[in-house]
């Protein structure tokens, strides 16, 4: 047995440092960081006409819900306890999942699924609300500013430069961030002292006065979550930066942004009388934020929120990158190309991704048209995220042997909280949360049908044990009346116990057409669940000519097979396991190395009458997400020249047993 390790280095971000807390704020806290663009503007969009309660009483119970909400839902859920539920450094609802996935609970894949879909569904419209939210901003110069354009100009921009990595403008995110969040809390403080009574919000009650006595409170609710969006990528991010660099820089974080808060509450409840600022309709024509700051300060502003957006979006694009790596490791997602453009660990571009998001995003832009519209799509979608990783977070904390009562607990708070929030953003599903139901639940579908598929399948593939066909194949070896096909001959399979083979990989060596080769190599991945696990292991099951080889790969790691299996044979010639050069004479005269030939099995064929109604419906979409993924020697890495694609069908059992009868032929009649 022979393993290898990945080499190179990566900087360690897990330990408390200036340089994590940094890069925390560029990475982790974008997405909630922006969140003051749109969220005081959509509490008193809520309001409406017909809410009799006074003004200031409103926005400091606004305020108090906003600040209780970033404390429970972000602080505590999240920062503290979420935090901590992490495989192997990596967080998120589908690293999650691969902790509790072992209990026996087999519907938990589906909790995963809607949780996961719907924080794709997040990562469409984060871009485009948080990058149109801040062009906005220059309405107030001029009214007829081209919104929409400039919008998708600037994300074309974002999606595009995915390709060419993001390392160099990553280095300058952080700086960035610090600027962003501090020009928030001193534009904040500013404002302060215009209305001292502001600071009744930390008291909780003035937020359970609001929902109680208000109207409209389920609709404000909907409107204040908008605060706490970011917490879920948030947890997301763990890998990049480390539980305790972003917690510290947490802290700083939230003070920022509740003083910003506060600051344009304060504005508002000095300029609630201002002629135009709240329309007849109950909307205001100004947003708060822009509100807050000087006229001279606008345009920078305005520039400064642009950057701001564009790295809360960078950050959800990534985001989704690993979504889906860790998607196609689970089985939940197709094999699909995945480049690491900055050469940097864990950094990584998936083309075909990247291209579907900058397509949804555009259309999302094209359809609202404004920020506001936007926002029940945006709140429906991360509060189904967060319910589906409550439910995961009451499955680790079982796991865990938490004590049962504070796991009760846990479970009824913030599914309480949770579904109130639910609530509020369902009942706007016509004016914008169908996108989100649309959006997630194609994702979702897609998810569910390829790893039911995948069991349908693998339902009718059979597996055999590879020492019936050792004395078959050692024979074939030795003649020569069948002509050589390689040297070196490789399948792809996914038999999960090393003396087990595909019975297609036995038909294509034997059957189909015999292969004669020098050695014969199955070469399987074991997906892991430590993150960046990069290890081979090497099985000899007939000497100097079967071998097994299992790639143990951690969904960080991309799956460059045809590298990592010429590193394989360069150590198994090495140790002088298998010949350096070509056994061809004349080849070998020149120390020519052996040639290699792979060969990909294509299962294309289960008879209909084997199915039931479900299983072909199933089938038929899972056939359908098969071609957004790549094909097995694209997502492997196996480049074109020397692979050979065959077909064979799944099951060759008897359809009928009714045998069709010779019939004794004596010429037609005519």
């Amino acid at each position: 047995m022979a393993e290898f390790t990945e080499g190179g280095h990566h900087l360690d971000l897990k330990k408390l440092s200036m340089v994590g807390v940094l890069v925390s704020l560029g990475i982790v806290f974008g997405d909630i960081g922006t969140s003051p663009l749109y969220v005081m503007k959509a509490i008193v969009n809520a309001r409406g006409t017909e809410n009799n309660m006074p003004f200031n009483e409103y926005i400091e119970g606004a305020l108090s819900c906003i600040i209780w909400t970033l404390t429970l839902q972000t602080t505590l859920k999240y920062v503290i306890i979420a935090l901590r539920a992490d495989n192997k450094g990596e967080g998120g609802i589908l690293a999650l999942f691969s902790l509790v996935k072992n209990l026996k609970k087999r519907w938990l894949y589906l909790i995963a699924i809607i949780g996961a879909a719907a924080l794709i569904a997040d990562g469409v419209i984060t871009p485009s609300l948080t990058v149109m939210s801040a062009i906005e901003g220059l309405e107030i110069y001029n009214p007829h500013t081209p919104v929409v354009p400039i919008t998708i100009a600037i994300l074309i921009v974002i999606f595009v430069v995915q390709q060419f990595g993001t390392s160099f403008i990553g280095k300058f995110f952080g700086p960035i961030m610090v600027i962003w969040f501090l020009i928030l809390g001193g534009l904040g403080v500013s404002h302060l002292s215009e209305n001292f009574e502001i600071l009744r919000s930390f008291n909780p009650y003035y937020a359970y006065k609001l929902i109680v006595d208000s109207p409209s409170a389920i609709v404000i609710l909907g409107a204040v979550f908008l605060c706490t969006t970011g917490a879920e990528a948030l947890y997301s991010d763990l890998g990049h930066c480390g539980a305790k660099n972003i917690r510290v820089s947490w802290a700083f974080v939230k003070i920022m942004l509740i003083l910003n808060y506060l600051g344009q509450g304060s504005w508002l409840l000095s300029n609630y009388e201002t002629a135009g600022l709240i329309s007849k309709e109950g909307l205001i024509t100004i947003n708060p934020f822009f509100g807050i700051m000087e006229s001279w300060m606008i345009l920078p502003g305005v520039i400064l929120a642009t950057a701001a957006a564009i790295i809360a979006s960078q950050a959800l694009i990534t985001g989704s990158f690993t979504i889906f790596s860790e998607a196609m490791s689970l089985n939940l997602w197709p094999n699909q190309k995945i480049n690491y453009p900055s050469g940097v660990k864990g950094q990584m571009y998936i083309p075909r991704i990247n291209w579907g998001l900058l397509f949804l995003c555009v259309i999302v832009v094209l359809h609202f048209k404004e920020s506001g519209k936007m926002e029940a799509a945006y709140g429906l979608s991360i509060t189904v995220t967060m319910l589906m990783t409550t439910v995961l977070l009451v499955f680790w904390l079982l796991k865990k042997r938490v004590n049962k009562l504070l796991i009760l607990l846990f479970a009824m708070t913030y599914m309480s909280i949770e579904l109130g929030f639910f609530s509020a953003n369902i009942i706007k599903f016509f004016e914008g949360g169908w996108i989100t139901v649309i959006l997630a639940g194609f994702i979702g579908i897609c998810m569910y049908s390829w790893i039911n598929g995948r069991l349908i399948k693998a339902k009718f593939i059979n597996f055999v044990k590879i020492s019936k066909y050792v004395a078959i194949i050692k024979d074939m070896k030795l003649d020569e009346t069948i002509p050589k096909y390689c040297t070196n001959l490789a399948y792809l399979s996914r038999a999960k116990y090393n003396d087990e083979v595909e019975a297609k990989i036995i038909y294509s060596i034997i059957k189909k057409q015999p292969k004669r080769a020098d050695h014969y190599f199955i070469l399987s991945i074991v997906n892991q669940e430590d993150p960046y696990t990069f290890k081979y292991t090497v099985d000899e099951i007939l000497p100097g000519t079967i071998y097994k080889v299992n790639f143990l790969l951690g969904f960080k790691v991309d799956r460059r097979i045809n590298d990592y299996f010429s590193m394989v044979l360069k150590d198994l010639m090495a140790e002088g396991t298998i010949p350096s050069v070509s056994s061809h004479p004349s080849l070998r005269a020149h120390n020519i190395p052996p040639d290699l030939k792979y060969v990909i099995i294509d299962n294309t064929y289960i008879n209909d009458i084997l199915l039931t109604v479900k299983q072909k419906i199933t089938l038929s979409l899972y056939n359908f997400v098969k071609y957004i993924g790549s094909d097995d020697f694209k997502a492997w890495g196996v480049t074109m020249h020397n692979v050979e694609v065959e077909s064979a069908p799944l099951t060759e059992e008897t359809i009928s047993a009714n045998k069709i009868q010779q019939a004794n032929f004596k010429g037609f009649n005519f």
